[in-house]
């Protein structure tokens, strides 16, 4: 279940006419050409997409076009739809959030432009290859470059470790919890040591973790189902061993103060999740500041969201949307959306800026480019179908039923398979 991400950004940056009119004050002078003048551009994003530092001084730097941003509030993907639907209002463009683009890719391609047409084939060693295929169609089309990736990392309170008796160092913990069976070890000594601290924070974590460092996920290549096969009951299995061992902390809802509260006073001693984690962190306990570090993910590398820049064909010059968006996700500007909003650069030469090198005071000093990075670089690579997410949704709803509800894990596991089939029938999966 993924927590719910809160981003640091300035309250007077929320608007695309409160962004525009902050640009116009600052930043670095324009550098179009001539034929730009008077050109309008809208680029729509979301809350988080993307750094809004950058996006203000890409208007300044694109200041003979009239460069309008607009933060999108709601269900972006469905409001992107609507827009295509009607081909009014389009923005030159757009956000693609990494959980949509299956979806986009599968169905509605031919509303996007090729970037290899406008040079992105020649930008692709830019980017971690892995995560230009998420964006690239069966026959060659791509549709998006990275804003960034989530690799994955266990992020744990050093205190509470030491005191329960486990390994305290970064190294030492990535070591001693490399696997799946020694990270659920850990967190039975822990409970034992530390009876009001639990090592798992999110009862259905192990499970989508699980998926995410294979190569299955839960429609193969050929459109058929495969959420009943072992790959799936393994992960499965695993979430509920961990609740069985009691090392998961009493149900919270992601997000929630009580969620907040466990980060807080102990209670959740550790939390995989990608390196935009470190964000939930920093938002929901500041007290902490200092207690937490990072070790390499139990089990191996996983990859968990990511977004895109895309431009819609309809939406006009498309030359100049392609060179907004490489400037905009040059490693340079990748970097800076680290540093503001937690967003992990798709773009390696990111690795070894001073944005990312430095050490961060939230997890006392520790360079944690150390750990993010190697990850970055192994991540599995599986196929995701248009309908992946909705065909997971059951599996991770009956997780939180065992979680919150004590619901017999069998019976569980028997109604979010057959719901599972229910909902892949509705979307033409065999």
């Amino acid at each position: 279940m993924e927590l719910t991400r809160r981003r640091l950004i300035q309250a007077g940056l929320l608007t695309g006419a409160g962004l525009a009119a902050n640009a116009c004050g600052g930043g670095p002078s324009g550098k179009g050409s001539d034929s730009l003048a008077g050109k309008k551009m809208a680029i729509w994003v979301w809350d988080g997409c993307i750094s809004m530092n950058v996006l203000k001084d890409g208007v300044a730097h694109f200041s003979q076009t009239k460069l309008t941003p607009s933060v999108i509030g709601g269900t972006f993907k469905q409001k992107l739809l609507t827009t295509m639907t009607s081909r009014a209002f389009l923005p030159s463009i757009t956000g693609v959030k990494g959980e949509d683009m299956p979806f986009f890719k599968g169905t509605k391609a031919d509303q996007f432009v090729d970037l290899n047409t406008l040079g992105a084939d020649k930008l692709s060693s830019q980017y971690v290859s892995w995560k230009l295929k998420q964006a690239t169609t069966k026959d060659g089309k791509l549709l998006g470059l990275p804003i960034d990736i989530g690799p994955c990392a266990l992020f744990y309170r050093q205190d509470i470790f030491a005191k329960a008796g486990l390994p305290t160092e970064p190294k030492d913990v990535s070591a001693a919890m490399s696997t799946w069976d020694g990270y659920f070890d850990a967190g039975v000594k822990l409970k034992k040591a530390v009876p009001d601290s639990y090592l798992i924070d999110d009862g259905s974590a192990p499970f989508s973790y699980t998926v995410k460092q294979g190569t299955k996920l839960f429609i193969d290549e050929n459109d058929r189902f495969v959420a009943d096969q072992p790959h799936i009951r393994t992960a499965w299995d695993r979430a509920i061993k961990a609740m069985e061992l009691g090392i998961v902390a009493p149900y919270a809802e992601p997000g929630s103060t009580d969620s907040n509260a466990a980060y807080n006073n102990g209670t959740a001693a550790s939390s995989v999740g990608a390196a935009w984690h470190y964000l939930d962190l920093v938002q929901a306990a500041p007290k902490t500041k200092g207690k937490w570090r990072v070790a390499a993910m139990p089990g191996g590398p996983a990859n968990f969201g990511g977004s895109f820049l895309s431009i819609p064909r309809d939406g006009g010059d498309h030359a100049l949307a392609f060179e907004i968006i490489t400037w905009l996700l040059s490693p340079q500007n990748e970097a800076r959306t680290w540093v503001d909003n937690g967003n992990f650069p798709a773009a390696p030469a990111s690795y070894s800026l001073p944005e990312l090198t430095g050490p961060v005071p939230f997890f006392g000093g520790q360079k944690t480019i150390e750990i993010f990075a190697p990850a970055a670089d192994k991540i599995p690579v599986a196929y995701e179908a248009p309908a992946d997410a909705a065909v997971s949704a059951p599996f991770l709803s009956e997780l939180k039923d065992v979680w919150a509800k004590k619901k017999d894990p069998e019976k569980a596991w028997n109604d979010a398979v057959s719901t599972a089939k229910q909902v892949a029938q509705r979307e033409g999966v065999s």
